[in-house]
Order: C-alpha cells, then structure tokens, then sequence
C-alpha cells in the first residue's frame, strides 16, 4: 500500500521487538520477548482473536501434545492455559509404548481466548496494540520497524510474523465468497505486497472447518459418548496434578453413511474445491468431507465426532466433517448423520485460503536469510494447526530477543524435540500444502517422548532465560531421584524364594530360576514399577513423575542405547557448520543439481544439506572432503 506524505506519522515510543499478529504463535513470541526483559509491542487486527480457535475446540492431540508438553518445557504458555480452561482430557494411544502417548484436552474455547488474552495484558514490558500492519521497514537489509494502515511508524530492532491465516484472507463456501479473516474478523489485505516486494516468496495456501451446531437439535441417545480419563495428566510440568481432576464434559461419536456420501456426490460440482473457485492448497493429513468422499471412495462410513466449544456455549464443534459445500447442502448432508436428523446450523461449514511462505527462505532460528531482524512463526511459515504455530512463534520469538541481546540464537536440531523436527523440516524441504506434525516424522521418537520433555529442554528453557531458578532446581532434584531410583532397582537382587515365585505367578510372569534384579524383572512386558511394592521393601516413597520415568527407561533401556547411538552418529553431521561464504558453484564433484540447491537453501550444517531433496550421499561425501581441505586453507579440490 502507497501512503501520500502527509499520511505519515511516527509514534515516538521505539519497542525492541514488534509482534505482528496474536493467534497462538503471536502470544508465544511477544511473550518471550517481554518475559526476556525487551519492550514488546504485538499488534492484531482485532483484541477478540487474541488466542482465538477458529476450527477444533482442543489443544495437543497426536504428536501436538508432545509439542505443547516441549513448548512448556522451554518457558511458553499454551499447556499453563489450557489447564486453566480445558473441559475434558484424554491420553491418546495408551494402548501403544509411551512414545506415541500424546495428551488431548477439549478447550473452553471463549475462555481459553480469554484467559491467554489477561495473561498478555498483564506481562511486563508488553503492549497491545489493535490495527493492521501493512510494512515492514528496511533499511540495508534491516528492519527498522513497521507502519499500520492508519500511516503510523513504530520504530524497532526485529520484527516477528505470525499472520496466521489472515493475510489476503477469503472465507468461501458454495458460492459465497468474503474477503475476511477466519470467523468473519477483518483480514489483512495489504502486507502481502509489501513482503513481495521485499522478495520473499509467497504460497496461498487453504483451510477449512465444520459447521457447528445447537446442541439442542442433537439426538445424542444414537451416538456413542465418549468420555475424559479417570485420573487427568496437566499439560504444564508446573500444574499440581490435583488442581486439574475437574467434573469433565462428553463429548460424542457418530458416523456418516452411504446417504451422505451420495448427497456429498451429487454436488461435488457446487464445491468450490472441485469447480476452481478455491486456489490455495489444502492439508493432505486433515481434508475436508468432500475430498474424503472422493479419495477414499470405497469407505462406506467416516468418523464424525461432537465435540462442546465450551461450557457456557450450545455450539457444538462437528469433527470430521469441513466442508465448503453450499448452505443448502450442508444441511443435507449433516442431517443425514445419525443423531443430526434436526440438526441446526449456528455457523455454516466453511473454507479459507490466505497467504503465506515459503519456509526455505528462513534460517533454521525462522529467521529470513534475507532481512536482518525479520523473523516469522505459525501458518504464515506454511503449517497447520494450534500447537505447531505455537511451537514456531516461541522459537521465532526467542531468536528475536536473543539477536536484540547480541547472545546466540537458539537452534533445537532432530534429536532434541518434535520442535526441531517441526522447524527443520519447514525450513529444508519443499512443501505444497500446509505443515502437520505427526510421530511418524521423528527419527528419534522413542527419545523424543512427550513426559520427558522438561529433562530434555528445561535446562534449555533456564539457559534462554525463561524458566525460573527455582523450576530449574526442582527438576534437578527429579533427574537425581530418577537416577538414584534406577540404581537401586539394579543393584538389589532377589531369589528364587517362595514368596517371589508366588508374586510372579500372580501377575502371570515365569518364575525365576536364579537370582535376579528389580530392574530385570520390571522389565517384563507384563510388570509394572508399581507391583514392585509387594516384594521390594526398601521401595521409596516417590511422586508418579518420578516411577514413570523410573519404569520407561529401564523397559525401554535397550532400544533408548540404540537410539541414543544414532543420534552420535546424527550430531556428527550437524555439528560440522557450513560457512555462510561458501560458493558451492566452486566445488568440483558435486552434481548440478546439488550445487543449485545447496546455492538456494544455503544450509547451517552439513547434517542440514543431507536433508535437502536432491542432495545425495555422494553429494554429502565430497562436501565433506571439500570442508576439510577448506578449513585446512585448501582450496577444498586437491
């Protein structure tokens, strides 16, 4: 957008640090940045979408509760405030090894918005401001700051995006189309140009959601209710467990049918996703009922699962079932779900497509490889979802206020958190539609599980100065007892006495022959740490914390060790840093190909270049010959 001179004006409060945007990632970056002692303004189109949930009413999920568990660990908000305001929670996957175990709690989605907006409000060194940016201010590369629509300057040292989906934003279904952000607010309709010009490189990516429904018009008695854990496990390493064991609410399952199917058939040409009235592309891992239809045609039944948008709503969210199809055919279709024959619509079904990037163009700290200061999180870098934005805003916003601070930034590689893998993927390979974070997307996932994040990225979180002396020592004191506890299980034998031949066979395990440890018979598939009690008498009295970790790393040592040894091998390469000088157009016995990619991705490491599509082992062999040799003052070709 052009401005005239005279509708120019600069406010003359300069900040650290400018937020643009306040969705999940948002809060978490200009969180960071005022925790971190720098002057943070974040400014939002509008104060009500300030942690606003647009589409599913639940944070974490699989592989999503293992970011919300790290992001936690590293000093950010998201698992403090969904303890506060969730209304049911379950851990999913139980059935499987605790590397996929992956919490999933139903939000209060008004008072989930709510509560992150008073936390904001009332962090130190941190404004609000309503408006919409519309450029970014550079000079010789830099940032310099930003201007709002209103024409006013506001001067700062780096700049954190986290658009979300809100730039050059078009809701659509049928053949209504409006140019607003999600749930009707205001869309930012001019950064685009601005970044463009700026020569970042932008995707129009899409995404939808359900239509949500008055629980009044549900006949519930023909679904399956699905209900909370018993015993509810916090998000937040720092929630007393005790404060969290609430009354939780239902939600419930339903199915669609042939009826549906056939319905969503017959106007397949209305859908705006199949008569080219929607550009952008859409996630592959969360598609709409349409596409399902349609991809999977030889599926007689889809899941739908109703889920409550929050305690003092009648809203209910239809999982499952996005679409953009025309309001008449919405209400065709959902009432021909079981339990949704009268169903009535509170909002229609609707899709959304937006501006965004293309993540290569960030460094690995998701700062811009080409502007100085500008750093980017969430959707706007290509991905989906609450806890993925999250995850990149804490990061994005961290880097910011540690370039500010002139210390060294922070990067998590693969083998620390899904974070690392998260933000290196995005940065490293080429994507066409939006991001989505899953378990199988980790090497290291039996490592990488979520109840050990705060050993792994506490001391992480301490060190970038977000979590306090005193959290940092109480999980000093749980790392000592963990290890103090697997020692002792290993050193104490017991033999082959009546009494323990008696407790095997009461928990259906083999008898012992000779004398063996605890730890050897904890780990039996069929034991648990707590059985122990019956035959262990100098078992300590310690918290759950502490015997879960206990009873995972002594039944899991072997595979851990084994992992643990690929991640030597893994740290090899990262560790081996590419200087940013390097003109790989000089180094003989790369292919072309190689040479162009490692030229436009620039990576930090040679790890990094392994993981760039057409980059090959041969490739990564010769880099490594040249690396030497440039390093020894060669010229890298002898």
């Amino acid at each position: 957008m052009k401005y005239s001179a005279n509708s120019v004006w600069e406010n003359k409060n300069a900040y650290d640090i400018v937020v643009v945007g306040a969705g999940h990632a948002g809060c978490e970056a200009a969180l960071a940045c005022a925790r971190l002692g720098l002057k943070t303004i974040v400014f939002t189109v509008s104060v009500e979408s300030i942690a606003m949930m647009p589409c599913n009413p639940n944070i974490g999920g699989t592989s999503k509760g293992h970011l919300v568990r790290e992001l936690d660990a590293l000093g950010g908000e998201m698992g403090k405030n969904i303890d506060k305001t969730f209304i049911q929670s379950k851990m999913l996957n139980k059935s499987k090894g605790p590397a996929v175990h992956s919490l999933r709690a139903q939000a209060d989605k008004n008072k989930y918005s709510n509560t992150m907006r008073q936390t904001l409000e009332n962090q130190e060194n941190l404004e609000i401001r309503q408006g919409e940016v519309v450029n970014i201010l550079v000079e010789d590369g830099s940032v310099t700051g930003v201007q709002t629509y209103s024409g006013a300057i506001y001067r700062c040292k780096a700049v954190v995006l986290c658009t979300g989906t809100y730039l050059k934003a078009r809701c659509i279904y049928g053949d209504v189309s409006t140019h607003t952000g999600p749930n009707g607010l205001q869309a930012a309709n001019y950064l685009t140009d601005c970044l463009k010009e700026l020569g970042i490189k932008m995707y129009r990516f899409k995404t939808g959601t359900p239509a949500r429904i008055d629980k009044r018009s549900i006949d519930f008695s023909k679904m399956e209710e699905q209900f909370g854990d018993e015993r509810v496990v916090p998000f937040s390493f720092t929630t007393d467990p005790e404060d969290v064991q609430i009354e939780q609410v239902s939600c419930w399952l339903t199915y669609t049918n042939p009826t549906t199917h056939e319905i969503i058939r017959k106007n397949l040409d209305r859908s705006p996703l199949y008569s080219g009235m929607i550009e952008g592309t859409g996630p592959r891992y969360c598609p709409s009922i349409e596409d399902k239809i349609v991809k999977f045609a030889d599926k007689e039944r889809h899941q739908v699962f109703i889920e409550p948008e929050g305690l003092e709503t009648n809203e209910m969210y239809i999982g499952g079932m996005s679409s953009s199809l025309p309001e008449d055919v919405q209400y065709e279709m959902y009432r021909s779900v079981p339990g949704l024959e009268h169903a009535k619509i509170v909002k229609n079904a609707y899709a959304i497509e937006y501006d965004c990037i293309d993540a290569r163009q960030l460094h690995p700290t998701l700062e811009f490889k080409s502007i100085h200061g500008l750093f980017s999180g969430g959707q706007f870098n290509g991905s989906s979802g609450y806890e993925e934005a999250a995850a990149q805003g804490l990061i994005a916003g961290i880097n910011a206020a540690l370039e500010v601070l002139g210390r060294e930034q922070l990067i998590l590689d693969r083998s620390q958190a899904y974070i690392g893998v998260l933000i290196d993927d995005l940065v490293t390979k080429e994507s066409h539609e939006p991001y989505r974070m899953m378990t199988s997307r980790s090497e290291y996932r039996l490592l990488l599980r979520q109840d050990n994040a705060d050993q792994r990225l506490t001391p992480v979180g301490y060190q970038v100065g977000l979590i306090s002396e005193e959290r940092y020592q109480k999980l000093q004191t749980k790392i000592r007892l963990i290890d103090e506890e697997k020692q002792r299980l290993e050193e104490t034998m017991v033999g082959a006495s009546p009494k323990i031949q008696t407790f095997l066979e009461s928990h259906e395990s083999s008898t012992l022959k000779t004398a063996a440890s605890l730890a050897e018979i904890l780990r039996r598939p069929e034991m648990k740490y707590e059985y122990l009690k019956e035959i262990d008498e100098e078992c300590p009295d310690l918290p759950y914390e502490v015997t879960e970790q206990v009873e995972i790393d002594i039944k899991y040592d072997g595979y851990i060790k084994r992992q643990l040894k690929q991640v030597e091998q893994f740290k090899k390469l990262e560790t081996k840093k590419l200087p940013e000088e390097l003109d790989y157009e000089a180094i003989s016995g790369l292919r072309i190909e190689a040479r162009q990619k490692l030229e436009e991705y620039r990576p930090v490491s040679v790890g990094q270049a392994s993981r760039i599509a057409g980059v090959f082992p041969a490739d990564i062999s010769v880099l490594l010959v040249y690396l030497e040799s440039y390093r020894r003052g060669g010229n890298g070709n002898t």
